[in-house]
């Protein structure tokens, strides 16, 4: 975490897939873990407070079109330089069975699109 906090502030331009610790629902009032649009990191003022050291002191608002997202910056796990939207489509996944064996199933995508 300490690298990506010293790199944030001048190196996130353009468009990120960004993948979340927790679960958040959207507007469309399904659950997802991951959001891609166009970024900005923005200051704890934005929400009109000042944050104890203790509390993600900057953001990432994602997305347009009143479609943004404001994820704290503790909150974020991975976040992919994205320019082309990613596969919104089913997918498919795997996990191993109680046999040994796999087990394949398709999901619906855990992706918000912000845009």
């Amino acid at each position: 975490m300490y690298l990506f906090n010293n790199l944030k502030r001048s190196s996130m331009e353009g468009k990120y897939l960004i993948t979340t610790e927790k679960w958040f629902t959207a507007p469309d009032g399904l659950s997802y873990q991951a959001v891609w649009g166009d970024v900005k990191i923005v200051e704890d003022a934005i929400l009109g407070v000042k944050t104890n050291r203790n509390s993600a002191n900057w953001y990432a608002v994602v997305g347009g079109n009143d479609k943004e997202i404001i994820i704290a910056g503790c909150q974020i796990f991975y976040a992919i330089k994205c320019e082309e939207k990613p596969n919104t489509g089913r997918v498919m996944e795997w996990h191993s069975s109680d046999n040994g064996g796999i087990v394949e199933n398709e999901r619906p995508t855990k992706i918000y699109i912000a845009q």
